[in-house]
């Protein structure tokens, strides 16, 4: 599993109220979501490496 940073992150109250509506509506917490956000935006965009056959990357995916 790759190793977690921590980091501060400032957001605007109402968009950080909508990110945890929709973390509880996908059943995961608020830093969860926001990963997983990042996550697909990311990898949407071409900026993700392609992870090797076998190394168990993969994660959570929830699309749709």
């Amino acid at each position: 599993m790759a190793q977690k940073k921590s980091f501060a992150l400032r957001i605007d109250a109402e968009l950080l109220e909508a990110v945890e509506k929709w973390a509880a509506d996908e059943f995961r917490s608020t830093n969860g979501q926001l990963e997983w956000i990042i996550h697909k935006a990311l990898k949407d965009a071409g900026r993700l490496r392609t992870p090797r056959k076998g190394s168990g990357a993969g994660g959570d995916e929830k699309d749709g």
